[in-house]
C-alpha cells in the first residue's frame, strides 16, 4: 500500500471517529430557547458580529429590534442596509455620540434612560425574535443605567427571544447571566498607524 493510500485511510478513520463523537454530543443537544449573548472586549467586531446575527434573522424572516445606546447621528452602512427591511427591523439610535464628545454626564444619563425605555418595550415584545442592545455595556460601565433593572428585564423577556448586548467592559453579573459570551481581543488596529475610520469597515 502506498503512503498516500495509508494516509487517506488514516484520515478517513480519524474523521469517522470525530464524526461519531460529534454525533453523540449533538444527540444530547435538544433544548431550544432564547439566548442572552454578550460581545465584549477591547477588540473590534462586537457590534459587527451582532449585525451578522441580525442578517441571519432577516434571512429567516424573523423580526428584530435594535437600540443603539452610544452611537449618535453617524450615517452608517448598517443603518442604510437595515432600512431596506422596514417590516422586519426597528432601529432606534438613541445615543448622542461618544462620551468624550458630549462631555455632559447629565445629558448622557438622560439619553441612556430614553434608550433603556425603548429597549424595555422591545424586550417585552413577543413578536421580536432578537433584540440588539448595542453599546449598552458602555452605558452600564459609566453608571448611566442601573444594572439591576436590565437583568430583571432579561429574565422576564419572552422565552424564545434572543438578546445581544455589546460593548467593552461587560459587567460580571451580566456575563454570569449570559448563555454565550465572546471577548474580542485587540491584536492590531489600523487606527494606531494613523488610519482613520472608513466606510465599510468601521461604519
Amino acid at each position: 500500500m502506498t503512503k498516500t493510500a495509508t494516509t487517506d485511510a488514516e484520515h478517513h478513520e480519524k474523521m469517522a471517529r470525530i464524526k461519531a463523537a460529534r454525533d453523540r454530543m449533538m444527540a444530547g443537544k435538544t433544548e431550544e430557547r432564547g439566548l442572552i449573548i454578550v460581545h465584549t472586549g477591547k477588540g473590534k467586531g462586537k457590534s459587527s458580529s451582532a449585525w451578522g446575527m441580525v442578517m441571519r434573522c432577516l434571512g429567516h424572516g424573523m423580526r428584530v429590534g435594535i437600540v443603539q445606546f452610544i452611537k449618535g447621528a453617524w450615517t452608517t452602512g448598517e443603518a442604510k442596509f437595515l432600512a431596506r427591511f422596514p417590516d422586519l427591523v426597528t432601529v432606534r439610535t438613541m445615543g448622542e455620540g461618544f462620551t468624550w464628545e458630549t462631555q455632559d454626564r447629565a445629558r448622557d444619563i438622560a439619553a441612556a434612560g430614553r434608550a433603556w425605555a425603548a429597549a424595555q418595550e422591545m424586550l417585552a415584545d413577543p413578536s421580536l425574535r432578537m433584540v440588539v442592545l448595542d453599546e449598552i455595556n458602555v452605558a452600564l460601565r459609566y453608571d448611566y443605567l442601573p444594572l439591576g433593572p436590565v437583568l430583571d428585564a432579561l429574565r422576564a423577556r419572552p422565552a424564545d427571544q434572543h438578546v445581544v448586548l455589546t460593548g467593552r467592559n461587560a459587567a460580571e453579573e451580566l456575563i454570569e447571566a449570559a448563555d454565550l459570551v465572546t471577548e474580542m481581543t485587540l491584536v492590531k488596529h489600523p487606527f494606531r498607524a494613523g488610519i482613520k475610520a472608513q466606510p465599510g469597515v468601521e461604519f
